[in-house]
């Protein structure tokens, strides 16, 4: 199982002794890649007494144009910096270039961390 605590070993190539067992929190997940659908969303619990919300799929993004803000829908995705193939599964993720109605839009939110998908029009 992955972790994201200390190495079991040592620089020298021995073996470290865990001092406590791991934590939920220091736990590795699966990335969500948000793909365009029908909104399905996943709960999940952080640190604290904090929890996340993945968005798994949706179909709506928040648009920010000239000091509004209003709600659109995606299209399908034009480029994605994170993974080429991104692009072909349209899967949106931070930095990803979406087509709206409204426009050409780079996504400014983390779906896969907050739930929802917030975005800024391009000029072309």
């Amino acid at each position: 199982m992955a972790t994201h605590g200390r190495s079991v070993r040592k620089r020298t190539g021995g073996r470290l002794r865990p001092h406590r067992d791991t934590r939920k929190a220091e736990e590795g997940r699966q990335a969500a890649e948000t793909q365009i659908g029908e909104p399905r969303f996943k709960i999940i619990d952080a640190q604290g007494r904090n929890r996340k919300v993945r968005a798994l799929a949706t179909n709506e993004v928040l648009l920010a144009d000239d000091g509004e803000t209003y709600a659109s829908e995606i299209t399908s995705v034009i480029e994605n910096p994170a993974n080429p193939n991104y692009v072909r599964r349209n899967i949106v993720t931070k930095g990803a270039l979406i087509e709206t109605p409204d426009g050409v839009a780079r996504v400014t939110s983390r779906p896969g961390q907050t739930g929802q998908v917030c975005a800024v029009l391009v000029d072309d």
